[in-house]
């Protein structure tokens, strides 16, 4: 990895960003830590960043020469605020652009889709990360997690589908790699785990990773979507959405493996039993006083 320069990474205290400027600062590059309170990141400049503030915008481009872009969360049409800026970074010098999608959009599609769609045209530089679902959403604050450690279980509409769920760690070591590497990917990258895993398989390995019993509970698409009404007090239209990816799943969306980080970090992905022992470790250790 011989790229030069200062990198711009939006969403730095993200679970993307903040191992991806981690890996970028230990590495020995420039980086320039963007969130919206310009939270300081070790070995990185804290920029304030907004997405739907342009006023924030050229100071956070200027100087750099590459930029990470994490989509603002929850936004059903990010491409509205991320073309107008991605033209500026143009302008402004950035030559490329590595943007985080996920497995389910493609190019032209929903969400982050767009933007997808026109980084080609906008950078000779890119590469679209599309990563499949995350291990973490069972460690971190995701619902999955939350309902494992108070009830023991793991709610979806999923049935029987699988997933080729991926380590964060692993998201970033390849985003440093499409930002970095001499070699420029080009093109979009699918990114998996090393295994694709129905929701029981989950259940199962998380109860042996951990020693903690825990079951998968089947919902229908109604019951999922109701449930998320309810107990989680998501809008009817998302909760809706969310149920619909999980019959996605089900049907056979997401079960799929890629080589994508192995073949570009020289080793495999991490399994769900690793993450899961990984991450319990670190609750523990923070935990002590």
């Amino acid at each position: 990895m011989t790229a030069t320069g200062t990198t711009l990474v939006i969403g730095a205290t993200g679970t993307t960003g903040s191992r991806t400027a981690a890996r970028l600062a230990a590495a020995g590059h420039r980086v320039r830590a963007a969130s919206r309170s310009a939270t300081p990141v070790p070995g990185a400049t804290a920029v304030r960043f907004d997405w739907y503030d342009p006023a924030t915008h050229g100071d956070a481009v200027a100087g750099t020469g590459r930029v990470h872009l994490v989509p603002p969360v929850g936004d059903p049409d990010p491409a509205a605020v991320m073309l107008p800026f991605l033209a500026r970074a143009r302008t402004a010098g950035v030559r490329r652009a590595v943007l985080l999608s996920s497995s389910a959009t493609a190019a032209g599609g929903p969400a982050a889709g767009a933007v997808h769609e026109a980084l080609p045209d906008l950078f000779d530089e890119w590469a679209v990360l599309r990563p499949s679902w995350f291990m973490r959403n069972f460690t971190g604050t995701h619902a999955h997690a939350a309902s494992i450690r108070e009830d023991g279980v793991v709610l979806t509409a999923t049935g029987s589908g699988r997933v080729g769920f991926v380590d964060a760690e692993d998201i970033a070591a390849v985003a440093v790699h499409a930002l970095t590497d001499d070699r420029v990917p080009g093109t979009d990258l699918v990114l998996t785990g090393p295994e694709a895993l129905a929701y029981d398989d989950i259940a199962r390995i998380y109860a042996e990773a951990t020693g903690r019993p825990v079951t998968h509970r089947r919902l229908t698409h109604g019951q999922l979507r109701d449930h998320l009404t309810r107990t989680a007090g998501i809008p009817a239209e998302f909760a809706a959405m969310l149920a619909t990816m999980d019959r996605t799943i089900a049907e056979g969306a997401e079960d799929r493996v890629t080589d994508t980080v192995e073949r570009l970090t020289g080793r495999p992905p991490h399994t769900f039993h690793e993450v899961v022992t990984r991450e319990t470790a670190r609750s523990a250790g923070a935990a002590r006083p």
